[in-house]
């Protein structure tokens, strides 16, 4: 994904799932950018979000705000891999799944691997899916 570019989603009728993809691609935009001072408000546009603001909003602030204790999680369950080692795409998608696992109450864990891993076979390379699964999976709610 190029920095700056948001996945053309569909406003009020977006589904969470979209939603999802919004953040991660806000969420690899700010890492490309170096930009992790940003706040969510600043990057998420409501009317595009419709909606799935207020889970964008809540899910990008805790990329945003957590995101050296998210990357410690991520760095003590990837064997060989640090987050410094990993493609951006890839950091991105596990970077909102963790939020999602650790912070969000209303997203099955399951449910936030599967979305990433369906991130991944769109964003990432053909091993990404296995890769990121096998983060995610580690990660405690």
């Amino acid at each position: 994904m190029k920095p700056g570019k948001t996945p053309d989603l569909k406003g009020k009728d977006m589904r969470r799932k979209n939603a999802r993809e919004y953040v991660m691609s806000k969420a690899f935009q700010i890492d490309a950018a170096h930009e992790w001072d940003r706040a969510a408000d600043d990057l998420l546009d409501i009317d595009e979000l419709g909606s799935q603001y207020d889970y964008a909003k809540d899910v990008l602030t805790h990329v945003i705000e957590n995101r050296d204790d998210i990357d410690g999680i991520i760095n003590e369950v990837s064997s060989g891999w640090t987050t410094g080692r990993m493609a951006k795409a890839d950091l991105a998608i596990i970077r909102v799944a963790a939020a999602e696992i650790k912070y969000r109450e209303d997203v099955p864990k399951a449910v936030a691997i599967n979305e990433a891993v369906e991130l991944a076979k769109k964003y990432g390379t053909e091993d990404s899916g296995k890769f990121i699964n096998a983060i995610l999976g580690k990660i405690p709610e």
